[in-house]
């Protein structure tokens, strides 16, 4: 009967931890849409920024620019900058991410370059700190909003401003999780510093979109339009100068463009622990199926050595 009492005890405690993951699923599920949300709402503006400062590099093309962030430097110095979560339970998320920074630290190493780290996520930042004998780390920040706000990016985007135009770094890279799927997400190596300006929505850039059917969470993907906002006319004249207009809205679009790196790592790290917390969901409900059948079988067999001791017992 002990045997039963712990199988029994079992049980309810497998049962009582798949209510938990999959609450953990739920919430998840809703933030993942939040998420969603808010890259979508942040698309329009993101295309506009980047439509003006390509007409602006365009009125530039026979005028000598002086704009910093559009530098490029002989590179000695590379920032590296690892995106990851401040909580766990969401699969291979920040492993991930981490062993990707790990592999593109050794690989600028061992290329003569001087990389340092800016961390983002307490994950990043515990498993480097512990390891601080062999990796330089410049700064770090913790306990974001797990769905990013523009405050959040400013905060990180002040600091990676000023250590590049300090001459402190010559190259910064963001080493973040780009959103594939619910099932599928891809840690990416992108130039953030010197900029590049370009389109944010790319012709074969991927929106999601969370639907319901039949009673569960799935994908849908679409194609993202193309930047559609008007060019300026080739006539324009700037009450500023070019220089000075690019150098106002470069540190606005850096910012644009950290945001929908960390909107992405977001989504993916809420998707992650959606679908870690529904594959824990369906073991626990295999686990308790399994362990009813093994404490009926056991109940069984006690059942029958009773009734065996009884026939036995009026037998003699």
């Amino acid at each position: 009967m002990a045997n039963l009492k712990e199988i029994r005890d079992r049980i309810v405690s497998v049962k009582n931890t798949r209510k938990i993951t999959e609450a953990m699923r739920l919430v998840a599920a809703a933030k993942v849409r939040r998420a969603q949300e808010q890259v979508l709402r942040s698309r329009p503006f993101a295309d506009r920024l980047a439509r003006v400062l390509e007409n602006i590099q365009c009125r530039m093309q026979f005028e000598t620019a002086d704009a910093p962030l559009l530098e490029t430097r002989e590179v000695e110095k590379i920032t590296l900058l690892a995106v990851t979560g401040d909580r766990g339970l969401c699969g291979g998320y920040n492993t991930n991410i981490i062993k990707r920074t790990e592999q593109r630290y050794a690989e600028l190493k061992n290329q003569g370059f001087r990389p340092d780290l800016i961390l983002i996520g307490r994950k990043a930042i515990t498993y480097f700190q512990n390891r601080s004998s062999q990796y330089v780390i410049r700064t770090s920040f913790q306990d974001l909003e797990q769905v990013p706000t523009s405050q959040d990016a400013e905060k990180v985007t002040s600091e990676v401003l000023a250590e590049f135009l300090s001459g402190s770094t010559d190259r910064i890279e963001v080493i973040y999780t780009k959103f594939i799927s619910l099932v599928s997400c891809n840690p990416v190596v992108q130039t953030l510093l010197p900029l590049d300006p370009q389109g944010i929505a790319e012709e074969d850039d991927e929106i999601f979109r969370l639907t319901t059917k039949d009673s569960r969470l799935t994908i849908e993907k679409g194609t993202a339009p193309a930047n559609e906002q008007p060019s300026l006319p080739s006539d324009i004249v700037f009450e500023q100068s070019p220089d000075q207009l690019l150098n106002a809205l470069l540190p606005l679009y850096l910012q644009n463009q950290l945001l929908r790196a960390l909107q992405e790592a977001a989504a993916s790290e809420l998707a992650s622990r959606m679908t870690a917390m529904n594959n824990a969901s369906d073991n626990a409900k295999e686990l308790a199926k399994t362990l009813n059948l093994t404490y009926n079988k056991a109940r069984q067999a006690a059942i029958t050595q009773e009734i065996l001791e009884v026939v036995g017992g009026a037998s003699t």
